[in-house]
């Protein structure tokens, strides 16, 4: 009997073994804990992780892109007040704010019941296992994917084109998807691809190839454009970070040269790079004890 019953215990130890490296559907995380989580999948098994430390930017913050804000945050508050709302694609050139607008509409909208779920690429093939965990919720979910882009037969390719408009299920009334891209049709495109087309009837139809990467894009029912900022763009953001670092008129007055310069070697004029100048150049000033 004792050799039976270690048996026995060795056999259970075996088995506990095993359901940790066995696939299992992810638990719902503490819902109040946070307003932003990110989804995991490590070793077969998912999770929402909580975001402890958002990023804080504010709406505000974003200069020069009104338009494009003023677009999608109307689209963010028909969705939070139960209206119907698109999807939203936001593509363009880098560094021009796509990714900070989204985080900024959550610090907007959180107290409203907001709440944003971050998606990697490589994970998007998990989206209809997110969606169903958050189904029934009284928040409003947006599923944020990040720079976003596919090579040819990515599973998370059909997985969200699946997700946003060709599943059998609908998607929850509660849940938008939300990405950027530095691609309009989120796929490569190649030249030979232009030989594929064909007149029909007097109209000019793109090959297969291209169809297929636009019909992805076109699911999405909202897109927004980004733009490279100009020279005055540029500086208006730089003076934008500036003063919100403490920096004086003047200070901000006398960077301007400073400002393009650190463009010019950065090789764009984009507000991400405005604000690592600021930053750069408001610490300096720190450090100096000057700029106010």
């Amino acid at each position: 009997m004792t050799e039976f019953a270690d048996l026995l215990s060795r056999a259970e130890r075996v088995l506990e073994r095993l359901e940790t490296l066995l696939p299992g559907s992810a638990e719902a995380p503490d819902w109040g804990g946070a307003v932003a989580f990110r989804w995991q999948r490590r070793h077969g098994r998912a999770a929402l992780k909580p975001v402890r430390l958002p990023h804080r930017i504010a709406l505000a913050d974003l200069q020069d892109v009104d338009e494009q804000k003023a677009r999608i945050d109307r689209n963010t508050r028909q969705f939070l007040a139960g209206h119907h709302a698109n999807n939203v694609l936001l593509t363009g050139a880098r560094g021009t704010g796509k990714s900070s607008l989204v985080k900024a509409l959550l610090n907007e909208y959180a107290a409203q019941g907001l709440r944003l779920i971050e998606v990697d690429k490589s994970d998007l093939v998990d989206l209809p296992e997110i969606v169903e965990l958050v189904d029934g919720r009284p928040e409003r979910f947006i599923l944020f994917c990040d720079d976003l882009s596919f090579e040819e037969g990515e599973d998370a390719y059909k997985a969200l084109k699946s997700v946003l408009d060709g599943s059998v299920s609908a998607m929850s009334d509660n849940v938008l998807v939300y990405a950027t891209s530095n691609r309009r049709h989120l796929m490569p495109e190649y030249h030979d691809e232009n030989l594929q087309a064909r007149h029909v009837d007097g109209e000019l139809h793109p090959g297969e190839a291209v169809e297929e990467k636009i019909s992805l894009s076109e699911r999405f029912g909202l897109w927004i454009s980004f733009y490279p900022f100009s020279q005055d763009d540029y500086l208006d953001i730089v003076a934008h970070w500036l003063r919100s670092f403490g920096v004086s008129r003047k200070a901000i007055l006398a960077a301007r040269q400073d400002a393009l310069q650190w463009a010019l070697m950065r090789g764009s004029r984009s507000g991400r790079v405005a604000w690592q100048f600021a930053r750069d150049h408001a610490g300096q000033l720190q450090d100096k004890g000057r700029g106010r």
